[in-house]
């Protein structure tokens, strides 16, 4: 059962950075857990149970879980408890993601958790924050300029995130543990072939920091949007960028098959 629908949420008290403090509650602040298809990446179709945390280091104007950042809305559920409700489910794959699941410690506790019972898990980030973890697919998106929450494109409409998110998007170190430790997929959500330049020039920069090749077959572009209709007017620029450029193209299936339904 959705996490929504079985306690009560309450309104994000954590910082903005998401980081543990000392009188936070034990657990993760779970913002959904739902089952579902996987809709993006190298497993798109797969069944999974998803993880949803809240809160990120990041502002996105774009952000598809609005509630995970902006508006931070959770519950605080203890690790039993999330382990039942994925247990619940028959699904073999589990998805863990935000916000930015890395913020927080427990998520590591989870992850370990999940690996003795095997499953497989995806853990989807930004590429910010290195753990320790048993992850079998690191899904990162690092999150390019066109991302950042201008003036005229913040939600809030005051502008207190623009420079902060423009400074911490990009963690090369970061990024560079992240595809040297686990099996990845590069996932950049794409809205034009203005994105591309910066696309090549970190692929550039991160192939030169890291010890492992990167092939275009781990590179994936997916189309900005949140809704279909707004899927209709940026899918097929990008996956005529994917042929162009020989990267793989990303459907976003949860939003074709539910649109901005929540829990999908």
């Amino acid at each position: 059962m959705p996490v929504s629908d079985s306690v009560d949420r309450e309104a994000g008290t954590e910082t903005d950075s998401g980081a543990d403090g000392d009188d936070r509650p034990e657990g993760l602040p779970i913002n959904e857990l739902f089952y579902s298809l996987q809709g993006e990446g190298t497993l798109a179709g797969v069944p999974s149970v998803f993880v949803r945390t809240s809160g990120c280091n990041l502002r996105c104007w774009f952000c598809d879980s609005y509630h995970t950042s902006w508006e931070p809305t959770h519950a605080w559920l203890g690790l039993e408890e999330i382990l039942a409700e994925i247990e619940s489910h028959e699904a073999d794959h589990v998805v863990l993601t935000g916000g930015e699941p890395l913020l927080h410690e427990e998520s590591v506790a989870l992850l370990e958790a999940l690996d003795d019972r095997s499953y497989h898990t995806t853990v989807e980030t930004n590429g910010t924050i290195y753990r320790d973890a048993p992850i079998d697919l690191a899904s990162i998106s690092p999150k390019l300029e066109s991302s950042t929450p201008t003036p005229e494109r913040d939600p809030k409409g005051d502008g207190e995130w623009e420079q902060r998110h423009e400074d911490d998007r990009i963690d090369l170190e970061a990024l560079a543990a992240l595809v040297e430790d686990y099996e990845f997929q590069l996932k950049f959500v794409v809205t034009d072939a203005e994105d591309m330049p910066e696309i090549l020039a970190l692929l550039d920069d991160l192939r030169d920091a890291a010890d492992v090749p990167i092939p275009n077959d781990d590179v994936l572009l997916m189309p900005e949007g949140a809704t279909r209709d707004r899927l209709a007017e940026t899918r097929t620029r990008v996956a005529e960028l994917a042929m162009d450029y020989g990267f793989r193209y990303t459907p976003r299936l949860h939003v074709d098959l539910w649109n901005d339904a929540p829990e999908t």
